[in-house]
């Protein structure tokens, strides 16, 4: 029999009864029944009960094992009890006998139990992250990512991607987040950086002659942590093709995804075809470039029903300035002052003055509040006509210049859909956004920049960048969005350098900033460049939504605080005076206040 085991903690059936078994793994949990010790041996596969009476020759050493002390146990395999059979263990129709234990391993004290689920400060999991790891909920996860990665491998291989690993150590750009710099040993002064994607690699390796390239690659990127976005580092699935237009992409993408999610989302509904949506029109209906199509609530403008309006509030502002719009917020079902009132606090908490609104209840065609009043019962018809409401119903009214309040506008038709419970949580809604502005303008620097990647082929090519307003100017970009989740940004590229000179020029980059930073790609496209294109889905994402998670903490295995530190290896951590002097730095104290 082999030194540690026979079987593992998840193979014994009703078929093994008669048989001696070997199992190793930690103590999950010990139970004293008058005299009866059950004891739950876990290990990575399972859970199987141990049971020692005390004519047991183990009654002793039984007695002294502790929770998640690793221990050996030899016994013989017999059957549970009818009234005792777990239906919820695999192998809970058998136990084991126990006549033999060996302690492998003690263990000290735990700072966290790792029997259940309860909730633990983040600084005790992750300074003990090997004890969280432990846990049921969060070792399956893992164990999912790993199963997503493999499928994600397989599929992509099935539509004739190769994958390709590009460096870890490059040059810094200055597009992006801030990049992770790593002192050059050799180069005095010089630096690398870690890369914050592969993108100059991808899109050099389609100038190579490669024509379809993936990689599960690791970015790197010193920004500040959220609950969708890894501090420090994550990963993307990577790709990239040659020869391709926008809707070849899409092609691509959408079966692997589609069918990613089909085999990996416990039997929830998936969207089959993609709808596609383009950006302007996306922010003007849900307020965001990242909609949750499972929220039905879509926004429309009423501008007209305020114009010269009694309500002076709105009025007055059209009136002022022409570029001002009213936007409706449907609230099917939320027609009570008590819902209304509810949302005007919640608006009020967001830092906004409140939140108008208009419900109807039975017998008043022109609606009940302040604003229904002022502008009477025509107008507040005519409202709930084109908003397709009815008694029982609410609206809501967001004012101003779209720019400035349509973030807000998207926050509260969230906030109506999850308080009026109209979100069907159990789906996977797709959709791509397309036609993102190629820039946008930048209120701190008052200059016009980049909107989204600043490689991306601008629609209509040069004769656009010298003949229209920057601001105009859309671009062949696009995300691809899930359950209101941002999974992937992409583009395709600009693979003639004469547009990328002067898409850079735009944005204010002089050709001698162009040629330092971004000399080998602009290099590369002077030697032939295939017209091409690729995306990035985001792994760690795609992993939180089919584990149904929130956090990308909980699908990452050894994940930072959010102050990017790892309390359990203690990084960032000081070095060695030697090792500075080899790469020729000096620590700095910083300033204090």
């Amino acid at each position: 029999m082999h030194r540690y085991r026979s079987h593992t903690c998840a193979d014994l059936r009703a078929s093994n009864v008669g048989e001696r078994a070997r199992l190793s793994g930690w103590v999950h949990r010990v139970r004293d029944h008058g005299g009866l010790l059950f004891i739950d041996l876990r290990d990575h596969y399972g859970i199987t009960q141990v049971v020692a009476d005390p004519d047991s020759p183990a009654f002793a050493s039984a007695e002294a094992v502790r929770a998640e002390w690793v221990i050996r146990v030899d016994g013989k395999v017999v059957s549970r009890s009818e009234d005792t059979v777990n239906p919820n263990l695999p192998t809970g129709a058998v136990e084991v006998f126990l006549d033999e234990l060996e302690v492998l391993s003690t263990a000290a004290e735990l700072p966290m139990p790792v029997f259940g689920e309860q909730e633990y400060p983040e600084e005790t999991r992750l300074t003990y992250r090997f004890l969280d790891l432990r846990r049921e909920r969060l070792h399956r996860n893992i164990m999912l990512r790993g199963e997503i990665i493999s499928r994600i491998r397989e599929l992509m291989r099935g539509q004739g991607f190769q994958e390709f690993q590009t460096p870890i150590l490059t040059a810094s750009s200055p597009e992006g987040a801030r990049d992770f710099l790593v002192p050059s040993r050799l180069h005095p002064g010089k630096f690398y950086a870690l890369p914050q994607a592969p993108q100059q690699f991808k899109q050099l390796i389609m100038v190579a002659g490669f024509d379809r390239y993936f990689q599960i690659a690791p970015c790197f990127r010193d920004e500040d942590a959220r609950a969708d976005r890894s501090p420090g580092e994550f990963y993307q699935l990577d790709i990239e093709m040659s020869f391709v237009e926008q809707e070849d992409v899409f092609q691509a993408v959408e079966p692997v995804l589609r069918q990613l999610f089909e085999e990996f989302a416990d039997g929830k509904p998936v969207t089959q075809v993609f709808p596609r949506i383009p950006y302007a029109e996306a922010m003007r209906k849900y307020g965001s470039d990242k909609p949750d199509l499972r929220n039905p609530i879509e926004m429309q403008p009423v501008t007209e029903h305020f114009a010269g309006s009694g309500f002076k509030v709105f009025a007055g502002m059209i009136e002022a300035d022409p570029k001002v719009e009213v936007w409706a917020i449907p609230a099917p079902g939320g027609g009570s002052r008590a819902f209304c009132d509810r949302m005007n606090s919640w608006a009020q908490g967001e830092g906004q003055p409140g939140l108008g609104y208009i419900f109807w209840r039975e017998g008043e065609d022109g609606g009940a509040g302040p604003i229904a009043k002022n502008i009477g019962v025509e107008r507040a018809q005519a409202i709930r006509e084109q908003m397709g409401l009815t008694v029982g119903d609410a609206c809501f009214f967001a004012a101003g210049r779209p720019e400035k309040f349509a973030a807000f506008a998207g926050l509260a038709r969230t906030r109506i859909g999850e308080e009026l419970e109209l979100i069907d949580t159990d789906r996977f809604d797709f959709c791509w956004i397309v036609d993102y502005p190629m820039f946008e303008w930048d209120e701190e620097e008052e200059r016009v920049d980049f909107s989204h990647n600043p490689f991306s082929m601008p629609q209509g090519g040069l004769e656009a960048l010298e003949g229209r307003d920057p601001l105009e100017v859309l671009a062949y970009q696009y995300d691809i969005v899930c359950n209101g989740v941002e999974l992937s940004s992409g583009a395709i590229r600009n693979h003639r350098p004469e547009i990328m000179e002067k898409a850079f020029a735009i944005a204010g980059y002089e050709r001698a900033v162009l040629e330092e930073k971004f000399g080998g790609m602009l290099n590369a496209l002077t030697y032939g460049a295939p017209p091409h294109g690729g995306i990035a889905p985001g792994i760690d994402r795609i992993v939180m939504l089919l584990a149904g998670e929130e956090n990308l903490r909980e699908v990452t295995l050894f994940p930072m605080n959010q102050r990017a530190e790892d309390l359990m290896m203690g990084a960032p951590s000081e070095v060695s005076a030697r090792q500075l002097r080899e790469l020729n730095i000096r620590i700095i104290p910083a300033e204090q206040d």
